[in-house]
């Protein structure tokens, strides 16, 4: 028999019928494949172990996870813990049929948030919410998700996959991660030293990031485009996959440069753009001048302000722009920090100044903003 739902008159639960005549209820009837989401556990086991680190003390699929902060060669450490998600760029993903980059973005948006602490990133946990457990897809995020992980240097010790009926529509999905970083006490960076004449350095993204999706969406829908059509910014390929370019993980070049001195702060230019993120890590009284002219973002930020017509100081506090991380240096030590990061494999540029803030004006002026990035 079928359970009902009366307002919409649509199998809710399918009940197979038992021994004389009695009908039996399951819970794989009901939604759930219990065995879909042991497979994908195993699935995932040599994911997670591609990602091991000094101090993991436990294999994946246990209760909890340990992890020997000692044996990952801390004596004094602190905590850093930060979460995050994909948001909507998961739609652009389940438009394009591509799923195995969203997964990178998770622990990118977790882990470059604990680096502009000074923190080192050390493990990461997933929650995967859906409405049916599809494995393919399941494996090919958790696939990337160790991938974030291995770029990040940091162990992936645990997570949740959860089948949720009636909760998310079949195809549906979410995605929520967990990281947890250490730095020596005495360490940390916290902005405090930033002062007045400072140099700003700007650390270019790979695009768009995981922020902004939900107007990027509206921008593609007012354009009237399929996400499998060409991408008008990005030639020989496709919409979406142009748009699901993975989020930048900077831990490992940023941590080495904190490493090695003269970086005073830093900043996750995420959602809010450079207006929003910047005034975070500043003192009191502080704000900074960014020249607009230093730097080209990528051609995809220029189709998004001219298709949906974006404004351009509309555009600097949605998507950062090309400038996915921000570090500030003393003016003589700028040079070192910026061959340093140059090293690590990061393209830099010096995009403005430390400077003291005006009353109650704007922590973040965009100098030249209405006339740069123009095509």
């Amino acid at each position: 028999m079928k359970y009902l739902q009366a307002s919409q008159r649509v199998p809710i639960y399918h009940v197979e019928p038992g021994e004389k005549g009695i009908t039996r209820l399951s819970y794989k009837a009901s939604g759930v494949d219990i065995d879909a989401g042991a497979a994908l556990v195993d699935a995932v086991k040599p994911l997670a172990a591609s990602t091991e680190r000094p101090g993991v003390a436990s294999a994946l699929g246990g209760f909890g996870a340990l992890f020997d902060l000692k044996a990952a060669g801390y004596s004094d450490p602190i905590l850093v813990a930060g979460t995050d998600g994909v948001g909507t760029k998961l739609k652009v993903a389940d438009a394009a049929g591509r799923h195995d980059t969203v997964g990178i973005d998770l622990v990118a948006m977790c882990v470059n948030d604990l680096v502009v602490q000074g923190a080192e990133p050390l493990f990461f946990l997933d929650y995967l919410a859906t409405g049916k457990l599809d494995v393919a897809a399941a494996g090919e995020i958790l696939g990337g998700i160790a991938e974030g992980c291995r770029q990040a240097g940091c162990a992936l010790i645990g997570g949740e996959t959860a089948e949720l009926p009636g909760m998310y529509a079949p195809g549906d999905y979410d995605l929520a991660g967990f990281a947890v970083g250490a730095v020596e006490r005495g360490g940390e960076l916290t902005g405090e030293n930033v002062g007045v004449g400072d140099v700003v350095i700007g650390l270019t993204s790979s695009g768009l990031h995981a922020n902004g999706f939900s107007l990027v969406r509206r921008v593609v829908d007012e354009a009237g485009l399929d996400y499998g059509a060409p991408a008008p910014f990005e030639p020989g390929l496709g919409l979406g996959l142009a748009l699901l370019e993975p989020t930048r993980i900077y831990a490992r070049s940023c941590l080495a440069s904190v490493r090695a001195g003269h970086v005073k702060t830093l900043a996750h230019i995420t959602g809010g753009g450079l207006v929003d993120n910047i005034p975070r890590v500043l003192p009191a009284g502080l704000g900074v001048e960014i020249d607009c002219a230093t730097w080209r973002p990528p051609a995809v930020f220029r189709w998004l302000a001219e298709s949906g017509a974006i404004a351009p100081r509309e555009m600097a506090r949605t998507f950062n722009c090309g400038i996915g991380m921000v570090a500030m240096a003393a003016p003589g030590h700028a040079a070192t920090v910026m061959d340093g990061l140059t090293a690590a494999g990061e393209t830099v540029v010096g995009i403005g100044r430390v400077t003291e803030r005006r009353g109650t004006g704007p922590a973040v002026v965009l100098k030249g903003i209405e006339q740069a990035w123009q095509s």
